[in-house]
């Protein structure tokens, strides 16, 4: 007879907690309260710079030396006006955005392409070239920089922003074919081969079929591209030299820094950096979810 039958009868009784959990638990409880405690401490010395930068690019030099750690008196935005005309970070500011825009395209186009190819053609010698591509990952840009300087001047490239575009383009194919040769495979085939049935010819189903299914991995991508090409510094020091109005924003910084190092004006030196940094801030929070989403969306079938 169930309980149901008989409600007078007992209820069952649970099982008791036995001591082996306990210890299980705690060592649970005190991992989350370090790993939280980490991610606290990692993410208040990553902001706290940079929030301690900007308020600086707000303040007068004295401001700046007198108390470095409190609030300007007043929004000082003759600093941002200084920087952005006298120190020229202006065009340097706009040099890079062409360069970056450019060599960004370029990697996704080409980068797109191979990798579709590595991912849904079947011929000889495809996984050779495959591993060759991937190869350049275990190169860094320091080892090639003597080899790559001569390439660039005997090609009549040197100290141009199309050598410089070039250059972004190659170091960053390795990773960008790795990455999506591995997001195309996981793309429906039944799609492609519905494409091919209506008549698509390889060509139209590549560009209106398969490039827009891979969105998200293409979005998350050039995120990655774009942070790394705007934050370069080793290759245009070594490939833009001379010229000052060709300059990227990287040299501009690195030249300002030491000019105002020795002038003092700390006020807009911090206002050049705030200006370098703005445009990277604010194309990862805008493209936040959709660099969470592609790289998610590439691990499942």
């Amino acid at each position: 007879m169930t309980t149901l039958d008989n409600p007078a009868a007992p209820a069952p009784a649970a099982p008791a907690t036995t001591r082996a959990d306990r210890p299980v638990r705690r060592e649970l409880g005190v991992v989350n309260v370090l790993s939280h405690g980490f991610l606290l401490f990692w993410g208040a010395v990553t902001v706290l710079p940079l929030l301690w930068m900007v308020i600086s690019s707000f303040k007068s030099n004295a401001e700046i030396l007198a108390d470095p750690w409190g609030l300007p008196g007043a929004l000082r935005l003759d600093n941002w006006a200084r920087a952005w005309t006298g120190a020229h970070i202006g065009r340097y500011f706009l040099n890079s955005l062409v360069v970056v825009t450019g060599s960004v395209t370029l990697t996704m186009l080409t980068g797109a392409t191979a990798a579709y190819v590595f991912a849904r053609y079947e011929f000889r010698g495809r996984q050779v070239l495959y591993y060759l591509f991937v190869g350049g990952l275990m190169f860094p840009v320091f080892l090639a920089l003597v080899p790559l300087f001569f390439v660039v001047r005997n090609a009549g490239l040197f100290n141009t922003w199309t050598g410089l575009i070039l250059v972004y383009a190659a170091y960053s194919l390795p990773f960008t074919v790795f990455f999506l040769t591995a997001f195309f495979r996981t793309l429906p085939t039944s799609v492609a081969e519905a494409a091919l049935v209506d008549g698509c010819g390889h060509f139209r189903l590549f560009f209106r079929v398969m490039l827009p299914m891979a969105r998200p991995g293409m979005i998350s991508l050039a995120i990655f591209n774009f942070l790394n090409h705007w934050n370069q510094f080793l290759l245009p020091q070594v490939l833009m030299q001379g010229d000052e109005s060709k300059w990227v924003l990287a040299q501009g910084l690195a030249a300002l820094s030491v000019n105002q190092g020795y002038a003092g004006d700390y006020a807009q030196l911090f206002a050049g950096l705030t200006i370098a940094v703005v445009p990277v801030l604010l194309v990862y929070v805008a493209f936040q979810r959709q660099v969470q989403s592609g790289l998610t969306a590439g691990q499942l079938k």
